[in-house]
């Protein structure tokens, strides 16, 4: 059942996942591939509608699950039970402040931050995920500012020889790339196949972007 219940979450079925739902109740507690909650499954699959259903289900957060869907009060109730567990990796690999950041849940990130999680902390991941990185590439402005000012490295390499600059750059965000610079994120990094912050606006289409960034130093 499992199996099916995942394979409606990864197509998009709403009518499928209720079904099963309404058939085992249990399956809102599933866990698919590398050990991830289907609530969390739903979420990495952009299917929030089922998320939402799943949640309906009061399914039995762990703090990974609940700093992705953005339950602070089971964030709060499991972090002070256990303050360690800020730092712990989620079975496929990332810490919770990285989850809530990606999601854009400044209140839980927030509260980690102030529970003293690693603003730094990289992700066990081939992309070498970080909170910051997360939430650049998702576009969450708000959380991107309190990451830095909490002391996140705007100037991080992650893999293929990004930066949050190149990686704002690449989506043409000018406000995420104001908040970067301000906090001195390097607008001259090149990835590792030499293409520039200005490339990579102007690959993605976005001649403000470049057109700002020629502005701030580079070419």
């Amino acid at each position: 059942m499992s199996d099916l219940f995942f394979d409606a979450i990864k197509a998009g079925d709403l009518a499928k996942a209720r079904a099963i739902l309404k058939e085992d109740p249990k399956q809102a507690n599933a866990r698919g591939p590398e050990g991830v909650a289907a609530v969390v499954f739903a979420l990495y699959h952009g299917r929030d509608d089922i998320a939402d259903l799943i949640l309906t289900h009061r399914p039995t957060l762990d703090l990974h699950a609940a700093a992705t869907v953005g339950d602070l009060a089971r964030v709060r109730e499991l972090v002070e039970r256990d303050s360690a567990a800020v730092h712990a990796y989620s079975s496929d690999g990332f810490p919770p402040l990285g989850l809530a950041a990606y999601m854009g849940h400044g209140d839980v990130v927030t509260y980690l931050i102030s529970k003293r999680a690693d603003v730094n902390q990289i992700g066990r991941n081939p992309a070498k995920f970080t909170a910051l990185t997360g939430a650049v590439a998702s576009g969450h402005r708000a959380v991107v500012k309190i990451l830095l000012e909490a002391g996140a490295d705007p100037n991080y390499w992650y893999a293929g020889g990004y930066t949050p600059v190149l990686e704002a750059a690449a989506h043409g965000d000018v406000r995420l790339l104001e908040l970067l610079v301000a906090h001195g994120g390097d607008v001259t990094a090149e990835t590792e196949q030499g293409k520039t912050a200005v490339a990579l606006a102007l690959e993605g289409k976005h001649p403000v972007a470049a057109d700002w960034l020629r502005k701030h130093g580079t070419k």
